[in-house]
């Protein structure tokens, strides 16, 4: 019977296609292991995945970042580190949005990994975010991609924002690197 439910367990799980290792630097220092699920969001997965292995992500600064709520990264166009970052959280990537890939198989959890978007739901480029705490009510209203398998230690260290809705003044925390794994 355990042998059972736990078969059960690992299908209806999302398969891990692959991952992200996001090398974290300066409040925050260490490496957030990230596992994607290709399964329930193969675009935005897919998405990511390139601009990842581009180099896009490396040295983007984590913009937004609320206390007890998430830490939100992501924006190749306006959040490098070593430029202007004040328009940081307005832009994205080269590449199309992409439509809602929204699941009721999943929640936002701690350490569930979403895509930023503006009011249009079908308006996700590049901008991801990580949850510090449960927020069930973005459940069905944002794309989930993945999960912190580890490093959340590193996660709860990122610089919080003490700006307006969250934004970071002063130096925010910066994806130093961000590989693709397998």
């Amino acid at each position: 019977m355990y042998k059972l439910a736990a078969a059960l367990c690992v299908l209806s799980a999302p398969a891990f296609a692959a991952g992200l290792d996001i090398t974290v630097a300066g409040q925050a220092n260490g490496t957030i292991h990230v596992d994607l699920f290709e399964d329930t969001a193969p675009q935005h997965v897919a998405q990511i995945e390139k601009i990842a292995a581009d180099g896009g992500y490396d040295g983007v600064v984590f913009h937004r970042v609320i206390e007890g709520f998430m830490a939100q990264t992501g924006d190749v166009e306006f959040g490098k580190a070593d430029g202007d970052t004040s328009s940081a959280g307005m832009g994205g990537s080269d590449l199309p949005d992409i439509p809602a890939e929204f699941t009721n198989e999943m929640s936002f959890d701690r350490g569930v990994v979403g895509m930023a978007r503006s009011q249009n739901p079908d308006s996700a480029n590049s901008q991801f975010f990580i949850m510090f705490a449960p927020g069930p009510f973005l459940d069905g209203q944002y794309t989930i991609v993945g999960q912190v398998t580890e490093g959340m230690d590193v996660v709860d260290q990122i610089k919080i924002g003490d700006g307006p809705n969250g934004s970071v003044t002063g130096t925010p925390d910066v994806m130093a690197k961000v590989v693709v794994t397998e």
